[in-house]
């Protein structure tokens, strides 16, 4: 019987081995100047704050890319309040630089950008403003797809958004 099985497993070893290896292309001209930018850790998962926190809130952002191009390629993201308890910006937090020097938005939202579209990590930073009013307070922060005539950055749907609660 164990011969017999030594036997079926070479079988398999040799019909795999002698399968067609087929080239496929290593990319597609209409996805050569389509990027990703992605919340790190790769998920969406929600983070809960003190609103007495001192320190600036960090959400890293990597950016996909296999090329070196020409042009800077651009990622967008917004701020939505939670409908039930929302987060203002100016009242509970600020959109900040690295420096905690604040950020306004452009035509409603925020821009990431990446000299010559090279994959790099970079960072969105909140600062929290101590808001003495009584309870939590909601907002999303949301990596959106921005579609150009040169470049397209896109999401994914496993880390696009990072839900913050300010207590």
């Amino acid at each position: 019987m164990k011969r017999l099985s030594y036997i079926a497993i070479l079988v398999a070893v040799v019909a795999l081995a002698s399968c067609e290896k087929k080239d496929y292309p290593k990319g597609l001209p209409e996805l050569e100047h389509h990027y990703y930018a992605v919340f790190v850790p790769n998920n969406n998962s929600a983070v809960s704050v003190s609103k007495s926190q001192s320190a600036l809130l960090k959400f890293p952002v990597q950016f996909y890319s296999t090329f070196i191009r020409d042009y800077d390629a651009v990622a967008k993201y917004i701020v939505v309040p939670d409908a039930t308890s929302p987060a203002a910006v100016g009242v509970d937090f600020n959109i900040v630089d690295k420096n905690g020097n604040t950020i306004q938005p452009t035509g409603g939202s925020y821009t990431i950008t990446f000299p010559q579209a090279k994959q790099a990590m970079d960072t969105i930073y909140i600062k929290l403003l101590n808001n003495p009013a009584s309870g939590s307070r909601k907002m999303e922060v949301q990596l959106q797809d921005n579609i150009t005539d040169k470049f397209d950055v896109d999401i994914f749907s496993t880390a696009y958004r990072r839900p913050v609660e300010i207590k």
